[in-house]
């Protein structure tokens, strides 16, 4: 906790009361999780992965915040079935309220909408980012972020990754999406280079878990043979009706059929993720922290 609270203030340089105040809340809670979800390609149900292992979280009663950080195709509210009023741009501007932007749903989760502006946050003013410490800083209550980034390898998909104490890739049994997985980790891991990134592989819509077991160690071994870097296997969601059913109709396949195979393998996952540890669980202080050092060096 000390960390945290000292990650916050040291930030800013000439910080003033308002950020003393953010890193004291901070303090006194406990550490959140921040995971972020990103693909190689678009079309791999990455988003779609995101907004129902959210809900898994929540059924396990966990305060849960789901941040759409895909800043050019955003869509979690699509899958949510919402229409968000305010956004993060609201809250740099200066305009709401961290409390006033999220939103509740019907899922036992919170949302927050991204904005195509949500990088312009390395370039405020000290008394601006005193601002958004602040409100961030409430986020601290929650047990769970996850952040459903952009498909492929835009800077600020680096930027998420680079804050976030892990990093889950999702990927097909496709060719191309298992290229552009393996494409996406090498990127993660030769442009962030001040810590060891926590990644963590799951391969959706599988025909049988023997193939998502046969996928994952192809990259397994491919990532650590060519970039000597070790990533980890959770699992597999298989391929069903269900999924795509659930998509036209705006709710989530976990709610809609909760006995379903896709619904049991995402429980297992996060049952597995439950039962470890992140490598770097720094909360929501050093997430911001980190978020604005990765944009300043790109």
């Amino acid at each position: 906790m000390e960390e945290q609270a000292e990650g916050l203030s040291e930030l800013f340089e000439n910080t003033n009361d308002t950020v003393e105040k953010a890193a004291a809340e901070i303090k006194k809670n406990h550490n959140t999780r921040i995971i972020a979800i990103c693909s190689g390609k678009g079309g791999v149900g990455k988003t779609n992965f995101a907004v129902n292992m959210a809900i898994a979280y929540a059924q396990l009663g966990k305060k849960v915040i789901l941040i759409d950080g895909d800043l050019g195709m955003a869509n979690v509210n699509v899958l949510l079935n919402i229409v968000p009023q305010y956004n993060l741009m609201h809250v740099i501007n200066k305009k709401k309220t961290m409390k006033e932007i999220i939103m509740d749903t019907e899922f036992g989760i919170k949302f927050i909408a991204g904005a195509n502006g949500f990088s312009k946050i390395a370039n405020l003013s000290v008394e601006e980012l005193e601002y958004f410490a602040n409100q961030f800083a409430t986020l601290g209550n929650a047990d769970i972020i996850i952040i459903d980034t952009g498909a492929g390898i835009a800077n600020n998909v680096l930027q998420f990754v680079a804050a976030a104490d892990e990093v889950f890739v999702v990927t097909t049994p496709e060719p191309t999406a298992i290229t552009d997985a393996y494409g996406i980790i090498k990127i993660i891991t030769t442009e962030i280079v001040d810590r060891t990134v926590d990644i963590k592989l799951i391969v959706n819509r599988v025909h049988s878990p023997d193939e998502g077991k046969r996928i994952s160690e192809r990259i397994i071994t491919i990532v650590g043979q060519f970039l000597g870097y070790k990533i980890e296997y959770l699992g597999c969601i298989p391929e069903d009706p269900l999924v795509q059913a659930s998509v036209i109709r705006q709710k989530p396949f976990i709610v809609v059929n909760p006995t379903s195979k896709p619904s049991v393998y995402l429980k297992h996952i996060v049952g597995r993720i439950e039962k470890t540890e992140p490598e770097y669980n720094e909360g929501v202080a050093n997430f911001l922290k980190k978020f604005i050092n990765k944009k300043k060096n790109n």
